[in-house]
């Protein structure tokens, strides 16, 4: 069983996904049969039947629980869950925090899908909404793009000088000899920290037959070339972050069984999440180089490391001239310390203050999504749902992406606008009937008097239309021709549709038509959709008379139409 309720002492003992276990008693209480009741309803929420994972939440269960105990022993109440009546559970949750409120129900509802007994007015209450709701967490915005910037420079440059240093040991420790023997030489102190692992400054000086003081220097050299100081270890792991987008606390609970190699270049990674439960993620080749760097770098100092130790991902030498190894997770404030020490700031200039949650925001927000085609949620990261991609990652955005998103966004309402207009279109060839029947199309593209008539006169025809200012840049820079496709004036607002323009208006027509039948469906309305509605929008504001004669003059075929090879149709 993941959970099971334990009777001396009342509690609950629990088994969650990680292998981990916790047994927690609440103790002190004025009802014990309510505690089981509820103790019963968490044990329905412990993984693998519910979300509960970690010791953490159920502790903060019971607390929940021993609060609700307390208030209701307060206003008389010494029953199980079954005596509940509506009126209690309702004044207790209102007079309480949410968290508690939230807790109280799940275990409520736990204990109904249980098998046990619950009011029925007290289990719809349960169902209902929440008198507190849960405030919405704000997601942790992307760090700005120099600070991260400062961030990876400084872990890439402390890991590369501490593996090309380490290269350098081994390769002095091979040259090296005995010290007691050759001298106290750098190169035959690392070939005995080489063969001896990590040793005190005193035990090396012992060795050598000198004084710890003779020596310190020199030793403390030799050891910070062969085995990763903390100080390395904290590079590593937060360069991998950088790299790989792990939230920390799947990071720092890494051992090397959890690696699993796919080749020479691929890495499958498990790891734990402790909010949910175990996850697995095919790393990308940046953290992939940079965990084959670790571990070659880390291996001396493994083979030094008793079980079960030697199997955590993350070691490293606590202090210099000492031995002491630390494995495992790296505590925040070493993590301070280092920030400070390699001098990454923040927005401001001060030491940046690091959250390791937000390392995983930003590299969602910056990652490369080239590859994410072919899927209906092409803009969402395959490993996350649509609401978590949406809560967490897309709505925070650097100014730079919220730019471009507001532009995207501008664009596209823009469109929406002019496909809305009603085409302009002229019966009659005369810059007075141009003028009187279309003052709107005067009025907002500013046209003079000799713009009009050139519109009327054909001086400005395209293919399709007559071009009210082809230098205006609406598609394309502008003070340059415009490069748009044929049927891209079909929905241009300094498009002027005139009789004479009646025959390319079928030919374009019949070219949908071509389109058509060799295109699916999709790709037709995502190409030529919009266009292809659009002319028929203009050419029935046409007289039949003018369309009549305009078709004689047309023929089913693309040389009639300037197209691009890609365009033809079969």
């Amino acid at each position: 069983m993941p959970a099971e309720v334990l009777d001396d002492p009342l509690g609950i003992s629990c088994v969650f996904s990680d292998g981990r276990w916790a047994t927690v008693t609440p103790g002190g209480l004025a009802s014990e049969q309510l505690a089981r009741d509820l103790l019963t309803g968490l044990a329905e929420l412990v993984h693998p039947h519910g979300t509960v994972d970690s010791a953490g939440s159920i502790r903060h269960y019971v607390s929940a629980l021993r609060v609700m105990d307390a208030a209701l022993a307060e206003r008389g109440f010494t029953g199980g869950a079954a005596d509940l009546r509506r009126a209690q559970v309702a004044e207790f949750w209102m007079g309480t925090t949410g968290a508690r409120e939230a807790c109280t129900r799940r275990m409520l509802l736990g204990l109904a899908a249980a098998g046990g007994t619950l009011d029925t007015r007290v289990r719809e209450l349960a169902e209902g909404r929440a008198y507190n709701p849960q405030p919405f967490r704000r997601p942790l915005p992307p760090y700005p793009e120099a600070v991260w910037s400062r961030l990876t420079e400084a872990c890439q440059a402390a890991v590369t000088t501490a593996y090309q240093a380490h290269r350098d040991a081994l390769a002095g420790a091979a040259r090296g000899r005995d010290p007691a023997e050759g001298g106290r030489s750098l190169d035959n102190l690392r070939w005995l920290l080489a063969r001896n692992g990590p040793m005190s400054t005193p035990s090396v000086a012992a060795h050598a037959g000198t004084s710890a003081d003779a020596i310190r220097q020199v030793s403390l050299q030799a050891a910070s070339g062969l085995f990763p100081h903390l100080d390395v270890t904290i590079a590593y792991v937060l360069l991998f972050s950088v790299y790989s987008g792990i939230v920390p606390d799947g990071v720092d609970d890494l051992a090397t069984s959890d690696i699993d190699w796919a080749g020479d270049s691929s890495v499958l990674l498990s790891y734990v999440k402790r909010r949910t439960a175990a996850e697995s993620l095919n790393l990308p080749r940046r953290a992939v180089r940079l965990l084959e760097q670790w571990l070659d770098h880390s291996r001396l100092l493994r083979g030094f490391v008793p079980p079960p130790g030697r199997d955590q991902l993350w070691l490293g030498m606590r202090q210099r001239g000492h031995a002491d190894v630390t494995a495992g997770p790296v505590h925040r404030n070493a993590i301070r310390r280092w920030l400070a020490r390699n001098g990454v700031t923040g927005e401001h200039g001060q030491v940046l203050t690091l959250h390791r949650h937000r390392i995983r925001t930003t590299h969602e927000s910056m990652r490369d999504k080239s590859t994410w085609k072919g899927s209906g949620r092409a803009t969402i990261d395959p490993n996350h749902s649509p609401q978590v991609e949406g809560d967490h990652y897309l709505t925070a955005t650097t100014p730079a992406q919220r730019d471009a998103l507001d532009a995207i966004i501008e664009d596209a309402q823009h469109d929406l606008a002019r496909r809305a207009e009603p085409p302009a279109v002229i019966t009659e060839e005369s810059a007075a009937a141009l003028a009187d029947g279309y003052p709107q199309l005067v009025a907002s593209l500013q046209l003079g008097d000799g713009v009009i008539a050139e519109l009327i006169g054909g001086q400005r025809d395209v293919f399709t239309a007559a071009c009210a200012e082809q230098l205006s840049g609406l598609h394309g820079p502008k003070g340059k021709p415009c490069p748009a496709r044929p049927w891209v004036c079909l929905l241009c607002p300094l498009a002027v549709f005139a009789p004479r323009h009646a025959p390319n208006l079928l030919r374009l027509k019949g070219f949908f038509a071509r389109q058509w039948r060799q295109m699916t469906t999709g790709h037709f309305m995502a190409v030529f959709g919009p266009y292809s509605q659009r002319v028929g929008e203009v050419l029935d504001r046409y007289d039949p008379a003018v369309l009549a004669a305009a078709a004689r003059k047309v023929s089913d075929h693309d040389d009639e139409l300037p197209l691009r090879p890609e365009e033809i149709t079969i």
